[in-house]
C-alpha cells in the first residue's frame, strides 16, 4: 500500500502551468501528482484543489492568496510546492465519490464502491468476517493508494482508498474469502455443512467452495 499523508506531502506543480490556470478564468484542478487539469474532470484523477479564480484588472498574481489559507505555498525556482493537509474537508468533497473506499467518517469502512468487491464483502459477512478484517488484509496484500491525513497526536487516520489494480484486488479478495470458508468448514464445528443456513450456503456457492 502506498500511503500519501497530505499533512507531510509536498505537491510539486509547474509555476508556468499553475500561473496560466489561475489566470485562465476557467475551472481547474491540481492533482495529487501535481498536474493541472481543466473541467470537466476525469474521475480517475485525485485532486487536492478544484476551483476558478478571477483576477482583478492588472492585479499581481498571488498564488497563496488565490488558493486560500488552507494551502501552504512555497516557491522554488520554476516550481511551486503545495502542502494541502489543512484543506482535507474540501479534498474529501472533490474525491470521495470516485474513491474505492471511504474511511473519512470515523466509523470505519462500511462499503466498497466496486460492485464485485462489495458483493464479496457482503457474502463473507455470513462467515463472521468483518469489513475491517477485509480492509486490513487488502491494505497489506493489494496495490492500493491511500490518500489521507494522519496526525501524530491525536493519532486518527482519515483517508480515501484507491485500488490501483482493480482486477488483481478482486482476485486477492475472492481467494481470501474462499480460503476462510474452507478453513471454517474444515476446522470449526459451528460451520459444519449440515448446520449452515441459506445465506451461508449461498456464499459457499458464490465463492466456489464446493
Amino acid at each position: 500500500m502506498k500511503k500519501i499523508n497530505l499533512l507531510n506531502e509536498l505537491i510539486i506543480v509547474s509555476n508556468n502551468e499553475l500561473t496560466q490556470a489561475l489566470s485562465s478564468n476557467k475551472e481547474f484542478g491540481i492533482t495529487i501528482k501535481g498536474e493541472i487539469k481543466y473541467a470537466p474532470f476525469d474521475p480517475v484523477d485525485i485532486f487536492i484543489y478544484q476551483g476558478k479564480t478571477t483576477l482583478p484588472t492588472q492585479a499581481i498574481l498571488d498564488i497563496q492568496e488565490l488558493l486560500g489559507s488552507d494551502y501552504e505555498v512555497y516557491k522554488e525556482d520554476d516550481r511551486t510546492l503545495i502542502k494541502a493537509g489543512n484543506a482535507w474537508p474540501n479534498i474529501i468533497d472533490y474525491n470521495v465519490h470516485n474513491c474505492h473506499y471511504d474511511n473519512t467518517t470515523g466509523d470505519g469502512v462500511t462499503q466498497f464502491a466496486d460492485e464485485e468487491i462489495e458483493d464479496m464483502g457482503w457474502m463473507i459477512i455470513d462467515f463472521d468476517v468483518s469489513y475491517a478484517e477485509l480492509l486490513e488484509m487488502l491494505e497489506e496484500k493489494a496495490d492500493i493508494t491511500l490518500v489521507c491525513v494522519e496526525p501524530e497526536e491525536p493519532h486518527q487516520l482519515s483517508g480515501m482508498g484507491y485500488f490501483d489494480d482493480l482486477e488483481g484486488t478482486r482476485k486477492i479478495l475472492f481467494d481470501f474469502c474462499q480460503t476462510i470458508i474452507k478453513e471454517k468448514i474444515s476446522n470449526d464445528a459451528d460451520y459444519a455443512l449440515e448446520l449452515l443456513d441459506e445465506d451461508q450456503c449461498e456464499a459457499i456457492e458464490f465463492f466456489k467452495v464446493i
